[in-house]
């Protein structure tokens, strides 16, 4: 049988636990080390086989099925399938989902779905379109596609934002938002479509909900029979407003945003965001705000409730098992993916929270479920991290899997205690790891991580390349590239000014690993502000490199078309 466990005989745990931490009672195996392509989201089938939407596909395929033919709690068996025609420029394959005899699966820009087959194990037939984003525009950074079923039929699939505040040009010092903003239209929101109907396009979709700038956690809560989702704040307070915002606001603002969606729903994307310290919605610089001024927002949706900014939300999961204690029944799994952007202070998130619900509704505060996957605090830059947690899914038994995108690693977690006496002295321990730099709200002065700076150059690289390439020049796996030891630094010095200048979008490879994060253009700082960060990146991080003059960086911008 595969991966099929019992809830009275669960399966012996790893040692400790895989690593993970956990509420006393429950205990953890893994199931597999490491993926080839790591691993986002995850779904199981009834008879138990583990379905996983790998991060990279490649000619075999964006998906695999493990099995386990000898219940020992790990798969022995790993196929590979799914090869897609439209898939995007970014890489975010993203959604996995069962729903009658159909794998639902997607990529930037289409969702699909597999005819299970009862007796196979790989899905035979090839996938069919359900949605297809066919639009010119529609290929960009926040275009991961998650989805959602409700229990009428439909499917629901969110189309991100193609900016960070619907500024024009993108990311840039002091810009003003377009105000209306037309990305609107088409962007920023959920739609809904028929989840049995094939080669839908947006233009058949009803746009159902507005004003969401980016979401990869996305779910359907069938005891409220609501849709639910986490939003991804907007970045760059800091870089963008350095008037306005210092860098401990920074680090904790906007708000990751846990909206309950109804039809009609508009949560003020690109004019608003929330902020959790103030517990309100507040105007965004961009439209005139100072971080304190309502105005408008006044008129938009309020989440259930907002984490710390920057956490980044990948999956949402309500609890429908049995396995688990009674609290659990109906709560909330998020899984925190973990920051990039939170410099000086220490990279936070990486862990997996719970947030209890009673009748269809959030009763209490959310609290730590795992964490251990970074192995490391503080996460001075993102790839201390070892582990990043992502996919979440529940066995047919109640028990719940976990994977993260690092390596691929996946973990089965199980409840092996007495239920009747769950409470909070088992939650005791997990609610002591709030005080962990990356789970709590950083301290001002001590927790900032940022040594003295007299270098020009390196002071600007802080301020407009570290909170993306990192403090370390070592980048964030899969979005922003390392600058350290690559060509792309310490080759020509023309193509490196001409990054800078015009910035970089779509895919690219960098020592053998794919990246997806956008680079925006830096055409408003001096000749002379180029020259140092560049002479700064060349001579640091191990590199060495010639410096570039203020009159190199002229002489490339005088000749490019500067975006």
């Amino acid at each position: 049988m595969a991966l099929q466990y019992s809830c009275e005989s669960p399966p012996p745990p790893s040692a400790p636990n895989g690593g993970l931490f956990l509420p006393d009672g429950f205990e953890a195996v893994v199931v597999v080390d490491s993926l080839e392509g790591k691993a986002r989201q995850l779904a199981v089938r009834d008879n138990g086989d583990l379905f996983v939407k790998l991060r990279y596909s490649n000619e075999e395929g964006g998906s695999v099925v493990l099995r386990d033919t000898n219940q020992d709690g790990r798969a022995d068996i790993i196929r590979r399938f799914g090869v897609y025609e439209h898939k995007g420029k970014y890489g975010y394959q993203t959604a996995i989902h069962i729903r009658d005899s159909f794998l639902y699966s997607s990529t930037e820009l289409a969702v699909y779905r597999h005819r299970l087959e009862k007796d196979q194990m790989v899905p035979v037939d090839p996938p069919e379109i359900i949605v297809l984003d066919d639009h010119e525009h529609g290929d960009h950074e926040h275009n991961g596609k998650p989805i959602a079923f409700d229990e009428e039929g439909h499917i629901y699939v969110p189309y991100g934002a193609p900016s960070n505040a619907c500024q024009d040009p993108k990311r840039t010092p002091g810009m003003p938002g377009i105000d209306p903003c037309p990305q609107l239209e088409y962007h920023g929101g959920i739609w809904q479509y028929d989840a049995n109907d094939l080669c839908q396009t947006q233009l058949n979709g009803k746009k159902y909900a507005s004003g969401i700038r980016s979401v990869v956690a996305m779910n359907w809560n069938k005891q409220s029979d609501e849709l639910y989702l986490v939003m991804h704040g907007r970045d760059d307070l800091l870089r963008l407003f350095p008037q306005q915002f210092s860098p401990w606001q920074s680090a904790l603002l906007p708000s990751e945003e846990f909206l309950k969606v109804t039809e009609g729903s508009n949560f003020g994307w690109p004019y608003c965001f929330y902020d959790q310290m103030q517990g309100k919605k507040v105007l965004a610089p961009e439209y005139g705000g100072d971080g304190k001024t309502i105005g408008r927002c006044a008129d938009y949706d309020d989440p259930v409730m907002g984490f710390p900014g920057h956490w980044a939300p990948n999956d949402l999961l309500f609890y429908e098992g049995d396995q688990f204690p009674d609290r659990y029944q109906g709560g909330a799994f998020i899984a925190f993916h973990g920051s990039t952007n939170r410099a000086p202070y220490p990279q936070s998130g990486y862990f997996i929270s719970f947030i209890p619900f009673n009748d269809g509704e959030v009763s209490q505060e959310w609290e730590v479920f795992a964490d251990g996957f970074a192995q490391v605090d503080p996460i001075v830059s993102v790839k201390d991290a070892k582990y990043r947690p992502m996919g979440l899914a529940v066995a047919p038994d109640g028990s719940l899997y976990i994977a993260e995108t690092e390596k691929g690693k996946i973990w089965h977690v199980t409840y092996t205690g007495k239920k009747e006496e769950f409470g909070a002295p088992q939650l005791a321990s997990m609610e002591a790891r709030k005080e962990l730099s990356h789970i709590r709200t950083p301290d001002k002065i001590t927790d900032n991580l940022q040594e003295e700076i007299t270098d020009k150059g390196q002071a600007l690289y802080h301020l407009y390349c570290g909170i993306c390439h990192q403090k370390n020049g070592q980048g964030a796996s899969g979005r922003f590239p390392p600058l350290a030891g690559t060509d792309y630094v310490t080759g020509d010095p023309n193509r490196l000014i001409g990054i800078i200048l015009n910035g970089m979008e779509g895919g690219i490879e960098v020592n053998g690993e794919a990246y997806s994060g956008v680079m925006p253009q830096h055409s408003f700082l001096s000749n002379e502000e180029i020259a140092e960060i560049l002479t700064y990146v060349r001579s640091d991080f191990g590199n060495s490199a010639d410096a570039i003059s203020a009159a190199q960086v002229e002489k490339v911008r005088s000749e490019a078309v500067v975006k």
